[in-house]
C-alpha cells in the first residue's frame, strides 16, 4: 500500500467525542420562516374578509423609480358561498380606503380591478385586487 492512500477517514478523530461537547444554540423545533411583504399583504386582505376567502393566485412584482422603490402585488381571490361571498363584498367595498399596517411599506393604492360574480346553486365571488406598496425610509 501506498503511503499516499488510505481507506480511512481522515478525520475520524476529530469528530470521535462530539458528544461531549455542549451545544448551546436555539432547538430547531420552534423553528418559524420569516414572514416576507407577500405573506403580509396576503393576511392584510384576508383579515379585511374575515377569512371568508382562498387566495388563488399572488403575483408580486418589483419596481423603482429614481425617488421610490416598492412592489405591486396583484391578487385573486375566490369565495364560495352565500356567507363567504359576503366577506368578498366587504373586501370591495372597504379596499379603497383601508389603512395597512405592514411595517416598513406604504400602501399608495389599493383597488379591485376585476370582478366576476356567479349566482346558482352554488354562489361565488371571484376579486382581482391590486396594491402598489413602497418601501418606507
Amino acid at each position: 500500500m501506498m503511503l499516499t492512500e488510505s481507506h480511512r477517514d481522515p478525520f475520524a478523530h476529530a469528530f470521535a467525542d462530539c458528544d461531549d461537547y455542549e451545544v448551546k444554540s436555539a432547538s430547531l423545533t420552534g423553528f418559524r420562516p420569516r414572514r416576507t411583504t407577500a405573506d403580509r399583504v396576503r393576511t392584510a386582505l384576508m383579515q379585511l374578509t374575515g377569512g371568508s376567502g382562498t387566495v388563488l393566485s399572488h403575483e408580486e412584482k418589483t419596481w423603482a423609480s429614481i425617488t421610490f422603490a416598492g412592489t405591486r402585488h396583484e391578487m385573486v381571490l375566490e369565495f364560495c358561498g352565500p356567507e363567504a361571498v359576503a366577506g368578498g363584498e366587504e373586501l370591495i367595498e372597504r379596499l379603497p380606503d383601508h389603512e395597512f399596517a405592514i411595517p416598513g411599506q406604504l400602501v399608495a393604492d389599493a383597488t379591485i380591478i376585476a370582478v366576476d360574480h356567479r349566482f346558482g346553486a352554488m354562489e361565488r365571488l371571484e376579486v382581482t385586487a391590486v396594491l402598489l406598496l413602497l418601501e418606507e425610509g
